[in-house]
């Protein structure tokens, strides 16, 4: 594969090219990684960057039909619009359905949009492994904003915060009350909370929801990169539309606030360092993937299963090995 022409043709915003280019990225493979890099450190030098909106929120609050509405909005307005949509992987084949795009039906034939399922595979935290690789691409070929749809697992799903700009957290009408608004976790990262569904015999549901959360949200502790007001909970409807312009104007307000009081680039290096020591932590475990410590690992495992010797003393012992 060369590499600089697939870097050269990513960078002049070629669909075919970008897919390709995140296959390769996803790739596991040794000599795959090693283009993969190649590729990355070729494209870094468009100096491009985009919005960066990562979107999570419960199975079936709706995120691929406000994606898909919002989406539309924004390429309306003359933006392009990438969207990466992570998929459940399956724990006992290993396989992932990717069918979000088939819920993307208009955005999909919009030629100023771009739609990649993935599968999440291993990684935990809603998020593929390489999601972030992705994002990049996609700012070196010319996007304004970068949708990463989240697989949507709960709580604990706060990995996305670290290689996006804004958080937002979709959550249905009656989806709890003011204290499910004050738990730590996905809800104290979050930048603004929508809650869908707002139309229809679902609307004063929804107007309670947003209510509650909107008081939970006074109770949790000032960040510094929030100006008043934020974070916020607002109402929308992907269905009819209403409020999509509204949450669109509000973060364009926060982002704009952000980078005029030095947050953004801030947040951006702290993310930059983050993944740094992800990838170091990742490849040291690759280290242990060889034929003597796998050897001593099964024997190790057999003696916890026989309870001959306790799991925290087994790693310790194989860990000392090393």
């Amino acid at each position: 594969m060369d590499i600089s022409d697939l870097a050269s043709r990513v960078i002049n915003g070629e669909r075919r090219a970008l897919a390709r280019a995140i296959t390769l990225i996803e790739s596991a493979r040794d000599d795959h990684r090693e283009q993969a890099t190649a590729l990355l450190e070729a494209v870094k030098g468009a100096g491009r960057q985009a919005l960066r909106i990562g979107l999570s929120g419960t199975p079936g609050v709706g995120k691929s039909t406000f994606i898909e509405a919002f989406g539309v909005m924004l390429t309306g307005q003359g933006k392009r619009v990438a969207v990466l949509a992570v998929d459940p992987s399956s724990t006992r084949s290993g396989g992932s359905i990717l069918g979000d795009k088939t819920r993307m039906e208009r955005l999909s034939r919009d030629p100023n949009a771009f739609i990649r399922p993935s599968p999440s595979q291993t990684a935990l935290g809603g998020v593929a492994r390489r999601t972030r690789e992705a994002v990049m691409l996609c700012e070196a070929a010319g996007f304004d904003i970068v949708l990463i749809e989240t697989v949507g697992v709960g709580q604990s799903e706060t990995m996305v915060a670290d290689m996006s700009d804004l958080f937002v957290l979709l959550l249905a009408p009656a989806g709890g009350d003011e204290l499910q608004g004050v738990k730590r976790g996905i809800m104290e990262i979050a930048d603004l909370i929508l809650i869908n569904k707002a139309d229809g015999d679902l609307l004063p549901a929804a107007t309670r929801t947003c209510a509650d959360y909107a008081g939970a949200l006074r109770l949790l502790r000032k960040r510094s990169q929030d100006p008043d007001g934020f974070p916020k909970a607002m109402l929308v409807s992907a269905l009819s539309g209403d409020g999509l312009e509204t949450a669109w104007d509000e973060m364009q307000t926060l982002t704009q606030w952000r980078k005029e009081n030095g947050h953004w680039d801030a947040m951006r290096a702290r993310q930059a360092r983050h993944w740094f020591e992800e990838e170091v932590r990742l490849g040291l475990l690759a280290q242990l993937d060889n034929g003597a410590v796998r050897e001593r690992l099964e024997q190790l495992g057999q003696a916890v299963a026989k309870g001959e010797i306790t799991a925290t003393n087994a790693a310790r012992e194989l860990l000392q090995g090393l």
